[in-house]
């Protein structure tokens, strides 16, 4: 048996309990909202198609019934508007954040706890300080849904399936997020090697368009608010993905956001780098050999975040 527990029932919330069920990652979600009404209806409607699934329970619930959690996904909070940055959203949802944690931490302790909420690195920071958890059963997901739309746009151009582009996106969910090309690898080449060893190398148009791709990369969510009001499709696989990672305890390395202590001269706040996510959560991190220019990039990154930190309530 396994449970997950979603606090915050809108577009994102809702479509990570029903993709949770679609995948069958776990046997019970329960989904709390301040909104009881919402969610009920949306666990209603997301159990209603198990039978063609898995058999999986899905209700909704106040935060006693998240006892006995193995994952509690945290989406609650103001959702982003056209035109608002990730981290114009700071002081408001890390209050409600401390809320939330203040309620559910002691109901579900032993659970690992994946903040999913914007700023995600911020509040994944807030959570660690006010949560009174060990860090390893705390996750954000970080830059986990930029690195799959970096593996998907790479896919696209070297017309090659994205599992076998190993790209990551390092550093701030947000603008200071960078890509550390010096450890891209396509089809185990180098990026800049693959298209003179791809069969496909007559189609591939490729030459070092690396600040076009991460431009790509940055402006994606902000392209599908501008046309659709909300991103939660992408950011909801990516989410079950982090808990089946959990479920699996093989270790499975993600661009996740986790405390930092030094590692890359950095310290004292949370953004992402690789990480070995299993069943105790973030079992460390890996540290990868980063060149100079990008070990600054990462440094300028935490300095980002660290600014919008200092001028917070925690």
């Amino acid at each position: 048996m396994s449970k997950i527990s979603v606090i915050g029932a809108g577009n994102v919330g809702a479509t990570i309990a029903n993709d949770l069920m679609i995948q069958g990652v776990a046997s019970e979600i329960v989904l709390i909202d301040i909104n009881e009404k919402k969610a009920r209806g949306e666990a209603l409607d997301v159990y209603q198609g198990a039978p063609f699934q898995h058999p999986t329970i899905v209700r909704p619930g106040d935060y006693e019934d998240a006892d006995g959690s193995d994952i509690v996904v945290i989406t609650c909070g103001l959702a982003r508007k056209p035109g608002m940055t990730r981290l114009d959203l700071a002081q408001t949802n890390v209050n409600i954040l401390k809320d939330v944690a203040k309620q559910i931490v002691p109901i579900a302790p032993n659970a690992i706890y994946v903040i999913v909420s914007n700023p995600v690195d911020i509040l994944t920071y807030a959570f660690a300080k006010v949560s009174g958890l060990p860090e390893h059963q705390i996750i954000g997901s970080g830059t986990i849904l930029d690195t799959s739309r970096l593996q998907a746009e790479l896919a696209k151009r070297f017309y090659i399936s994205p599992k076998n582009v190993h790209a990551h996106v390092y550093g701030e969910h947000g603008d200071s997020s960078f890509v550390p090309w010096s450890l891209v690898h396509i089809a185990n080449n180098h990026i800049d090697a693959y298209k003179n060893a791809s069969p496909d190398r007559d189609r591939i148009d490729w030459n070092q368009d690396y600040a076009a791709v991460e431009e790509y990369v940055k402006k994606s969510g902000g392209v599908i608010i501008e046309n659709k009001g909300a991103t939660f499709y992408a950011v909801a696989m990516s989410v079950c993905h982090i808990c089946k990672c959990i479920f699996a305890d093989a270790g499975t390395a993600l661009t996740v956001s986790t405390m930092m202590h030094g590692e890359y001269g950095v310290e004292d706040v949370c953004l992402s780098a690789l990480c070995l996510v299993d069943r105790s959560g973030v079992r460390g991190k890996i540290l990868t050999k980063l060149t100079d220019e990008e070990i600054e990039k990462f440094q300028l990154s935490a300095n980002k975040l660290k600014e919008v930190i200092n001028q917070i309530n925690l």
